[in-house]
């Protein structure tokens, strides 16, 4: 439940992009979340006829905020060692893909559930990487604590979504420990096509046929 949650802070409308400071992570964060949740109310009745709707939704609100090739980079790890660079190339590609599809799967979850942020965190000149903490108020069920990790571009100064942490776990690191035996195994290039194959799962709502 909460996955969709997660996902949907993290959206945006590019309608609006001028309204939204990459430079102020803080801020963006905030402002993404209003937008993302507007346009995901709005288009409820849509989504619902056709949930592979949702993918369009994150395509055009969410992949421009998520930085996926760092986080990709990132889970492969020591495995980039004497890696082919289209190899590393294809298997990111393959991990946009996949998480494109995985967050318009848990989208499907979402109720309007109310969502609160914790503290600005502070940043100086030298911060590269920071958290921001948000509340999910799922009442009467318990409510889930995460924190979004983001990271600047130094040449930009821009900041993107790269990890999310939910109850002291991190997305990145519980893939890492999922694929890495197998990138070992089998290569980069096996993960990549299984990444693949994924991200062309079809969009369902739970307890549905759809």
């Amino acid at each position: 439940m909460c996955s969709a949650l997660i996902v949907a802070i993290l959206l945006s409308a590019n309608a609006m992009a001028d309204t939204i400071d990459a430079t102020k992570p803080y801020d963006m964060i905030i402002k993404v979340s209003d937008q993302a949740f507007s346009r995901l109310s709005a288009e409820q009745d849509t989504i619902k006829g056709d949930p592979e709707h949702l993918k369009v939704v994150v395509e055009e609100e969410l992949m421009p905020h998520v930085n996926y090739r760092y986080a990709a980079l990132k889970l492969l790890g020591p495995n980039l060692k004497g890696a082919k660079r289209e190899d590393v190339m294809e298997f990111i590609n393959a991990f946009r893909a996949y998480l494109a599809t995985s967050y318009a799967q848990v989208l499907t979850q979402y109720t309007g559930q109310e969502v609160k942020f914790g503290p600005e965190p502070k940043i100086d000149d030298k911060t590269s990487i920071i958290g921001v903490k948000v509340t999910i108020m799922d009442s009467p069920r318990p409510n889930i604590n995460l924190e979004f990790k983001l990271r600047k571009d130094k040449k930009t100064g821009e900041w993107k979504a790269f990890d999310m942490i939910a109850e002291g776990i991190s997305l990145l690191s519980s893939k890492q420990s999922e694929w890495n035996t197998k990138i070992r195994q089998e290569g980069i290039l096996s993960v990549a096509d299984e990444l693949e194959q994924l991200a062309k799962a079809p969009i369902r709502f739970e307890g549905s046929g759809k």
